[in-house]
């Protein structure tokens, strides 16, 4: 059977593997001159690893992408490292990921440590997460951690990934990422990029065609049985059945034809927005050797996250750069989203001071700005309710996205996990 694949990020190219291995002629369709989607990287001249364009890991807990490059033969070639993580308290940045840095954090008072110690202990291994969504986050956390716990960690992380909604997200979100989460980080040796490539191109010596350049218009019913993929120019080709692995609302514009109540429930889902400014700096910036700093907005940040990745991976793989990562969850209609790449600097770099007190502009290097509309789901209240199938109602149609692995957040990991559901959901409607 004819299959068509949209989107070449590791989701679809999960998919395409099982499809391919299955016996189906598989194509993959994407928009973009690269395959990696979200997770895809960039490389400037005289470095031997690629970075990602919004920072991305992998979690020691992350079997089912584990899994898979175990499957290809490439277990070798990942590396766990372990970087430190700190949050800002009281004008100062503090480690706070590991049970002992909880214990000499000095925003906790005794009875905040042995609450921090029993709700996260209840959250991890005892709750189940289906009676979580029907409380909001805010006012859960807020009522188990204290007041004083909430306003200090949690209620600067929910601000800062879900901005005006941060009211709005069921617990059941904060639930998963407790649950599916290490404190050992994990990448690809040569970048994320590398693991893309590689996987594309192994899919292609299997007889998959994976076409850059080439976006998809509409999808439609064929008379005839299966699907017509119109591409540009009014060129057109027929499939037996179709997965998009794109989000919800490119879905909805490329197939009009799917039934009323499921097109409204693509369009009612919400997400996130990302900016992220990528700078090759000098030197380094923390000299502490921190990684992931957490930034509440009401400190003043202009941005959720920094990120040094050359804290995580060794600068010798970037020509001697110190790569850093400005990052932020925005609504798309941001004006992060409207600033040229000079107006972010100006507002992003004279922050980095508060990192580096000896930090100047002519540590820059050079810099990249990359932003997405789609990159973090902001789950309801019973959001359970509002997933879309992935057998959509139009036949031979599948959709799986990030905005589908609920109660997970989003992130390779599920994106493979559910493209090989799909997968799987494929083949036996085939074989029927």
């Amino acid at each position: 059977m004819k299959i068509a694949i949209i989107g070449a990020g590791f989701g679809g190219l999960a998919a395409a593997y099982d499809l391919r291995k299955a016996g189906h002629e598989v194509t993959i369709f994407e928009a973009a001159d690269y395959v990696g989607g979200l997770s895809a990287g960039f490389k400037a001249p005289h470095w031997s690893w690629s970075v990602e364009r919004f920072y991305h890991h992998w979690f020691q807990s992350d079997r089912d992408m584990l899994g898979l490059i175990r499957e290809l033969g490439w277990q070798d070639k990942v590396i766990f490292p372990r970087p430190k993580t700190v949050v800002y308290y009281n004008g100062r940045f503090y480690p706070l990921d590991s049970p002992l840095a909880a214990l000499l954090f000095p925003g906790f008072t005794l009875l905040d440590k042995a609450r921090f110690g029993l709700v996260t202990a209840y959250l991890r291994y005892l709750a189940p997460w289906q009676p979580l969504e029907r409380y909001t986050a805010d006012a859960w956390l807020r009522k188990y951690y204290g007041a004083r716990l909430y306003s200090i960690l949690y209620e600067p992380l929910l601000v800062g990934k879900f901005g005006p909604h941060y009211a709005e997200v069921n617990m059941a979100w904060f639930w998963a990422r407790l649950k599916a989460r290490t404190t050992r980080l994990g990448t690809f040796e040569g970048g994320f990029q590398a693991f893309a490539d590689a996987f594309a191109a192994h899919l292609q010596r299997q007889g998959v065609a994976v076409r850059l350049n080439t976006p998809v218009e509409h999808i439609r019913p064929n008379p005839a049985g299966g699907l017509t993929l119109e591409l540009p120019g009014g060129g057109h080709e027929d499939f037996a059945a179709c997965l998009v692995t794109v989000g919800p609302s490119i879905l909805a514009r490329l197939a009009p034809d799917l039934p009323a109540n499921y097109l409204d429930g693509l369009l009612r889902l919400k997400s996130m927005g990302a900016v992220a400014l990528v700078l090759a700096l000098r030197h380094r910036l923390s000299e502490e050797g921190y990684y992931w700093f957490n930034l509440p907005k009401s400190a003043g940040f202009p941005f959720l996250a920094l990120v040094e990745h050359t804290n995580f991976v060794s600068p010798e793989h970037f020509g001697g750069d110190h790569i850093v990562y400005c990052g932020d969850y925005l609504d798309p209609d941001h004006e992060y989203f409207r600033l040229s790449h000079e107006e972010l600097l100006a507002r992003f770099l004279p922050s980095l001071t508060r990192f580096n007190p000896n930090f100047s502009p002519d540590w820059v290097r050079q810099s990249w700005l990359f932003r997405t509309p789609y990159a973090q789901p902001i789950p309801l209240l019973n959001h359970s309710r509002n997933i879309p199938a992935i057998r959509t109602p139009l036949r031979g149609l599948y959709f799986a996205s990030m905005s589908q692995v609920y109660p997970w957040d989003r992130g390779t990991n599920f994106a493979v996990q559910i493209a090989r559901q799909a997968a799987r959901l494929i083949l036996s409607d085939l074989a029927a």
